[in-house]
């Protein structure tokens, strides 16, 4: 296949750049409000008011088929009699109408619309169905739908007002998205009186098809976007959120108010991770693990807006005070401790620099008082020494209006210090007097609050959004390479169950389960007379555990189900004859099928509990905390969504008080945390892979310097007739096991192919020291410096992907040490369209072997099930080699019309 000429009929097709299909929201060309009314007060006169009050530099077109004219503006009759296309509808008509007005813009080709019109799923059944019927139609035509039931949008940058609120908001760089509308409408009032600059202002409504992982995708990308708040509701559609957040929050600070945080779990399952597992506290997990912060109150939210748009983020929780009045730094000290954070220990070298100027009588600590006389310059040299400080992560600076105080005049002498290298706050204390002193730290670049136990709280929020961060960030080790053919063991089991008619497995079955996935447990016989329990225990040795054998009691503690340390064979025959004594007082004889039989294990660690339950919004959720029969009192757990990796099991056990206790307290050794972050890797494997598992519980876990063993478990499966098709989906997309494979190339090596992991980052920094510099020119089309290629950053990011989103294979020669990556062939999804762009990198030494071909025939087939409908890539035009690999694929292959252009784009249409 020849390289197509110049000027090619194909080239607009198949190498235009396509706008991006919220184009047609955000920077529509031309605007029809359908609904447009003369009617004083009405919405259809205000939004078209608003259009045409605040050009966007586009058409507005009225339609109203009652009238030939609004304000003063040419009406039409239909969205299809406007003799021009259409790039957006706004739609304010009655709800029974839209599905109609929708067919009739998708016939237009309007790609487009904003339904503002209510009495749809909020008003029940007959409004669920007409949303329904609007977007069958919609999607007729790729038509992209903002509500309905929604204010509108603004775009204050390009001037763009569909809405029909009561003024435009200012141009910014923050963008603003609400499920509520009136809220919208407040933060619209707050923001004109506060001079807050917004980049969009968005009401979602319903949220019927653009939600929020489209929104966050498209604002990800926008350059007049640095910042992205929500008001949520209710999340929609969990995965794309996730997905979304996660990638965008790597860029730009996403911070959200989730109104309902008291709402429970519509329905708590039987179990002690089912009824810890609150709905909100799993999507406070989820925000954390996307990297996305969530603060307490809309203050809050536009006060984050502000200092990560004006500081860094902190590296640690460690705050500096410098202060010129005791009171107040007490106040932030209490507000700092209380919410997680650390009061920095200035070193002995600041103590020296900060005794070499101040009055002797300085609190020689931290806060650092320096004493109500304090005049421009000791503020300005004590910020100078405790921002040296190694210590310390971040500084506040509080002035108290005094006799001796100058507010204006310190605050221009700290101007020079807004940029040290870690986040600087300010909190001038006072109304009018300390006005002008606040504007201008405001301006250096110093947030400023007017009480400093609110600064304090916002820098708690900063490190916390750092540590967030920092495990997308952070390089896990590999937890395990294979747990064997654990997958089909558990099925075994589970299936086995089911075709019982059940939906308990037995403790037995439960332990069986947890081994197979590499889990200690104690051992476990079965017994099913007294004798058999007696030869069971003598074979154990004394003492022993009896515990009620049942296939449908679930808490063998609530039914007298356990016995503990018999030491002889007579208390083996009573313990078994107790308990189904017991279970016959209680009317369930026929519950009872024997007794396992367990060694007495010495409770000499420490009882910690490991869970899953299912969320309906996020699917499977884990559970890590403190353990034992008193679990619910305590409270003392954390949650986190599957699949882990160490670096997040870790994360997980951090967020537990008893993680302090599993360091080492008061002469114990330390819990091997290594070992049982591999655990919780394994175990969060477990539940990604066996979905027909509803609940598990191991508890207790016993944790001590010797051992991780499993004491009890117990596990609950979905109904025998639910299909795992129906269950709600993993949040996060689990590690794709299906496309590993292995290959041959031409001179007969055989590697391995696999997707990436994060721990493959240190093999792929080993990968790019030993490419050449005419390979990493091929593939960047100039030359970038391996300092940047290896930056850790830039690594993390390639090796930790949402394999929703992009798929990288890697091609592995294996070695004693794991493995040296000789290839990488990565497929993206372009977001808001049906195209993939793939790229690939191989090694020099390993070129010309036919892996090229390989790994791109992998990538088009993972498209292909993608359901993509082209696949693209640009390429430089000298890169021939490249080029034939394409073509022995069937891509296409475009030159741009212009001939100094170097690059060449390859296509293959998929469908």
């Amino acid at each position: 296949m020849s390289v197509r000429p110049p000027l090619d009929p194909a080239y607009d097709l198949l190498h235009q750049q396509a706008r991006h299909p919220l184009d047609a929201l955000f920077a529509p060309r031309s605007v029809a409000v359908i609904g447009a009314s003369e009617r004083q007060g009405s919405v259809g006169r205000t939004l078209l008011w608003n259009l045409i009050s605040n050009p966007f530099g586009g058409t507005v077109y009225p339609v109203n088929p009652k009238r030939t004219n609004v304000l003063g503006i040419r009406t039409w009759p239909s969205i299809s009699a406007i003799p021009e296309p259409v790039d957006l509808a706004v739609i304010v008509t009655p709800a029974p109408t839209v599905p109609g007005v929708i067919q009739e813009c998708v016939a237009a080709g309007v790609k487009g619309a904003i339904i503002i019109s209510a009495g749809f799923k909020e008003t029940g059944e007959e409004g669920a169905r007409l949303e329904q019927e609007v977007l069958r139609e919609a999607r007729k035509g790729r038509m992209r739908i903002i509500g309905p039931n929604c204010l509108g949008l603004m775009r204050p940058t390009t001037g763009l007002n569909a809405t029909f609120a009561g003024a435009m908001a200012r141009p910014g760089n923050v963008a603003f998205i609400s499920q509520s509308g009136a809220l919208l409408t407040a933060i619209l009032d707050w923001s004109q009186r506060e001079t807050v600059g917004f980049s969009a202002f968005v009401s979602l409504g319903s949220m019927l098809d653009v939600g929020w992982g489209d929104l966050i995708d498209y604002l990800g990308n926008d350059p007049r976007t640095r910042s992205i708040l929500l008001y949520m509701e209710s999340i929609g559609d969990a995965r794309a959120f996730l997905s979304a957040a996660r990638e965008v929050a790597l860029q730009k600070p996403i911070i959200v108010i989730k109104a309902g945080r008291t709402e429970q779990a519509a329905k708590a399952a039987a179990s002690h991770t089912g009824t810890l597992a609150g709905s909100d506290e799993v999507l406070t997990a989820a925000f954390r693990r996307a990297g996305v912060l969530r603060v307490d109150s809309i203050a809050d939210l536009f006060y984050m807006a502000e200092v990560l748009a004006k500081q860094p983020r902190p590296e640690g929780r460690r705050l500096t005070l410098v202060t010129n009045a005791g009171g107040p730094g007490v106040l932030a000290t209490d507000a700092l401790v209380s919410g997680g954070g650390e009061l920095a220990k200035p070193s002995d070298k600041t103590l020296a620099a900060l005794n070499s100027f101040l009055p002797p009588q300085w609190s020689h600590g931290n806060p650092v008082d320096i004493l109500g006389d304090a005049d421009p310059e000791r503020y300005a040299k004590a910020l100078e020494a405790a921002g040296a400080d190694e210590n310390s992560d971040g500084l506040l600076v509080i002035l108290t209006p005094q006799d001796m105080t100058e507010p204006t005049q310190t605050a221009d002498r700290l101007k020079p210090y807004a940029r040290l290298g870690k986040p600087v706050l300010a909190s001038w204390m006072g109304g009018s007097e300390v006005a002008a002193g606040e504007r201008i730290l405001n301006d250096a670049g110093i947030p400023t609050f007017g009480y400093p136990d609110t600064a304090a709280r916002i820098f708690n929020y900063m490190w916390r959004y750092s540590y967030y961060l920092s495990a997308l960030y952070e390089t896990p080790t590999l937890a395990e390479e294979s747990t064997g053919n654990a997958r089909e063991q558990a099925r075994a089991l589970i299936d086995a169950a089911r075709s019982e008619g059940r939906t308990l497995l037995t403790e037995y079955e439960s332990k069986q389960l947890l081994a197979a996935y590499g889990i200690a447990t104690v051992e476990t016989r079965l017994a099913a007379t007294e004798d058999e329990a007696v030869s069971q225990a003598e074979a154990l040795g004394y003492p022993v555990v009896v515990k009620l054998h049942s296939r449908t009691i679930s808490h063998k503690t609530d039914v007298g189900g356990v016995r503990l340390n018999l030491a002889s064979a007579s208390q083996v025959r009573e313990a078994f004859s107790g308990i189904q004594r017991t279970l016959h007082g209680l009317g369930q004889a026929d519950a009872f099928h024997g007794v396992t039989v367990q060694p007495m294990v010495r409770l000499d660690g420490y009882e910690l509990i490991v869970g899953s339950s299912l969320d309906a919004q996020f699917g499977p959720v884990l559970l890590f905390g403190a353990g034992g029969i008193l679990v619910e009192v305590f409270q003392d757990r954390a949650l986190g969504l599957p699949p882990l990796n160490t670096t997040l099991a870790r994360r997980l056990m951090e967020r537990t008080r008893i993680y302090k206790a599993l360091q080492g307290v008061r002469g114990r050794p330390p819990v091997d945390l290594a070992a049982l972050e591999k655990l919780l890797v394994r175990f969060s494997k477990l539940v990604v892979e066996q979905r027909l598992i509803q609940e598990v519980d191991i508890n207790p876990l016993l944790a001590s310097a010797e051992r991780l063993l499993a004491l009890d478990a117990r596990v609950v499966l979905h109904e025998p007739g639910v299909p795992e098709s129906s269950l709600p989906p993993l949040a996060i997309h689990p590690y794709p096991y299906q496309y590993e494979g292995r290959l041959r190339t031409k001179d007969g090596a055989e590697l391995i192919v696999r997707p990436i992991r994060p721990e493959d980052e240190p093999k792929m920094e080993a990968f790019h020291h030993a490419l050449s510099e005419q390979s990493v020119f091929m593939r960047y089309a100039g030359m970038m410096r391996l300092d940047q290629r290896v930056a850790h950053e830039r690594l993390a990011r390639i090796c930790f992907i949402d394999y929703a989103r992009e798929m990288a294979l890697l091609a592995v020669n294996p070695t004693p040490e794991g493995g040296e990556i000789v290839g990488v062939g990565r497929l993206t999804r372009l977001p808001g369209t049906g195209d993939g762009e793939f790229a690939m990198l191989i090694s020099d030494r390993m070129q010309y072997q036919g892996l090229g071909t390989e790994i791109l025939q992998r990538l088009v087939a993972i498209g292909r099930e993608w359901g993509l409908e082209r696949i693209v890539a640009d390429i430089l035009s000298r890169n021939t080699p490249m080029q034939r690999v394409c073509r022995k694929l069937g891509f296409d292959i475009i030159a741009d019309p212009d001939p100094t252009e170097e690059m060449v784009r390859a296509v293959k249409v998929l469908v």
